[in-house]
């Protein structure tokens, strides 16, 4: 099968092939809504406007290990300088606060599917900030190589697995499509599935910080065929919303201990301290 969906020479372009394809113009110039103002906005993925990220998702200083807001650009917060994650970098597009906060819980628990691809949009213009960081470059144009540190320095994108019970009931696994997606932006590979959860444990959410990392202990393992493929690689993790960092935590320190190089995290959004 072709991957490129326009019609050949003599054929009828479908409008399903039209609209899964990029580069077509009507995909292009599809009418949407932000999902945050609701005015009109262009394209088929386009559900966030310019004017609603600007004022919602400003770019600031993070600390380079947390990604928590920096009051100045020192790169490394007290707390991690102290107490280093197991992870080389975060990365997090927006606080989790107003209309973020909302968006990802509709993404996650109420089928908003459609907003996987604006999120990781999000994250993916965060991502490939160029320069000194000061200024945001966006995503990057259908061939344009990526030339920013964090996503030329992984290998591959691992989504962060949930439990056979959770995903049955859930139907779908939101860091999966953020990573998906994210993939597709910035010409990464996805391995979903070198990753599993192993034991479905009570949600981080309901239970008060100090039970986090012990709630999440021994839930994750490397995929065993995956062992010979993650060896020596970068890796980023790929999640919806960083919180205490227990569960990313657990999850890298499995991913490091099976042979990967290094780890990153990717999240959508980070709670404040």
């Amino acid at each position: 099968m072709d991957e490129n969906p326009r019609a050949r020479p003599g054929e009828k372009l479908t409008l399903g092939a039209a609209l899964s394809d990029a580069g077509s113009p009507i995909r292009r110039a599809w009418p949407n809504r932000c999902a945050v103002c609701r005015n009109d906005t262009q394209g088929v993925g386009q559900r966030l406007c310019a004017d609603c990220v600007a004022r919602f998702a400003p770019h600031e200083a993070r600390c380079r290990l947390c990604a928590l807001p920096l009051a100045s650009p020192l790169g490394v917060c007290g707390r991690c300088l102290r107490d280093p994650p197991p992870w080389s970098r975060a990365v997090a597009a927006c606080d989790y606060a107003y209309p973020w906060d909302g968006l990802v819980a509709a993404l996650k628990f109420h089928d908003a599917l459609d907003l996987s691809g604006a999120l990781a949009g999000l994250l993916a213009a965060r991502l490939v900030e160029r320069g000194s960081g000061e200024e945001a470059a966006g995503r990057p144009a259908p061939g344009e190589p990526v030339t920013n540190g964090e996503a030329t320095a992984v290998d591959a994108l691992v989504p962060m697995p949930l439990s056979e019970a959770r995903l049955a009931q859930r139907g779908y696994n939101q860091a999966a499509l953020l990573a998906r997606a994210l993939g597709a932006a910035l010409r990464l590979p996805v391995r979903d599935g070198w990753l599993l959860r192993i034991a479905d444990t009570t949600q981080q959410a309901t239970l008060p910080r100090e039970r986090r990392m012990a709630n999440v202990r021994g839930a994750f393992a490397v995929e065993p065929r995956a062992l010979p493929l993650l060896r020596g690689r970068r890796i980023a993790l790929i999640d919806d919303v960083m919180t205490t960092g227990a569960t990313l935590t657990e999850a890298a320190r499995e991913v490091l201990a099976a042979g990967a190089a290094q780890v990153q995290v990717w999240v959508v959004a980070r709670t404040p301290d």
